[in-house]
């Protein structure tokens, strides 16, 4: 088993550290690590040291750090534009998309979005996906952690100008001819994937969005639901773009 991974800002430039707080407390509380285990230390930003438990105090470990490293950021980065779904689909699909890579998470007020997320409670939700985001990025030992956009979150007319910026943007449809896992992907930039909530995407966005240079796509003959559709898509693309 891999050794389990917590994240530090900054990490440390000391060979020796004590790692407590919040991460401290779920290395020595809930993990139950020991004196001479091993644990991954990440900045979320591709810097990652390994260090063996020397000490074990109350909800903190003391540390030695034996070796550092750097993960450069995947190329191309991979965008979801996420249609903001009802209950706890929006963080199924934040916490499965972490685990398979996706680099950035939009949250999409899309026309046929049941939630809306506006003011206090808007915040809170988008906390939630930055909360489930890094969980999930810890329970895949990733060293960059997924950028949630979106303030909390954008409109159409903000997806496309981002669609308008990428190097190729794509509308999970499932009327679209084109299958996601025979188009060409460029090999820099960013690809933006564009996946609807619940009732989909509406004829009008469809629209808006091809203007700005997306191209409707499809996986296969099912029909997902918006919680694992961005799931398999990212799979697709990974897959084509050798990242798994």
């Amino acid at each position: 088993m891999s050794a389990p991974l917590f994240l530090v800002d900054p990490l440390p430039t000391a060979d020796t550290l004590t790692l407590d707080g919040p991460e401290g407390h779920h290395a020595a509380t809930v993990q139950r690590l020991r004196v001479g285990e091993e644990l991954l230390l990440a900045d979320g930003r591709g810097g990652t040291a390994t260090a063996v438990v020397t000490a074990v105090g109350r909800g903190s470990l003391e540390l030695t750090v034996t070796s550092r490293g750097y993960a450069d950021a995947p190329v191309p980065r991979l965008v979801v534009v996420q249609g903001i779904a009802k209950g706890d689909r929006g963080e199924l699909a934040v916490q499965a998309m972490t685990e398979v890579g996706v680099d950035e998470l939009v949250p999409w007020s899309a026309a046929r979005s049941v939630v809306q997320w506006r003011g206090e409670r808007g915040a809170r939700a988008r906390e939630k996906w930055v909360a489930t985001a890094r969980e999930a990025a810890k329970q895949a030992r990733r060293p960059w952690l997924p950028v949630v956009a979106g303030a909390p979150d954008e409109s159409t007319a903000a997806v496309a100008r981002r669609i308008a910026g990428a190097a190729a943007a794509f509308v999970l449809h499932e009327e679209a001819t084109d299958r996601l896992a025979t188009v060409d992907l460029p090999e820099t930039g960013e690809i933006v994937l564009v996946v609807g909530p619940e009732g989909g995407v509406t004829p009008d966005e469809l629209t808006t969005f091809g203007v700005a240079g997306a191209r409707p796509v499809r996986l296969g003959p099912s029909v997902l639901r918006t919680s694992t559709a961005g799931v398999a898509a990212l799979a697709v693309l990974s897959a084509r773009l050798g990242r798994w």
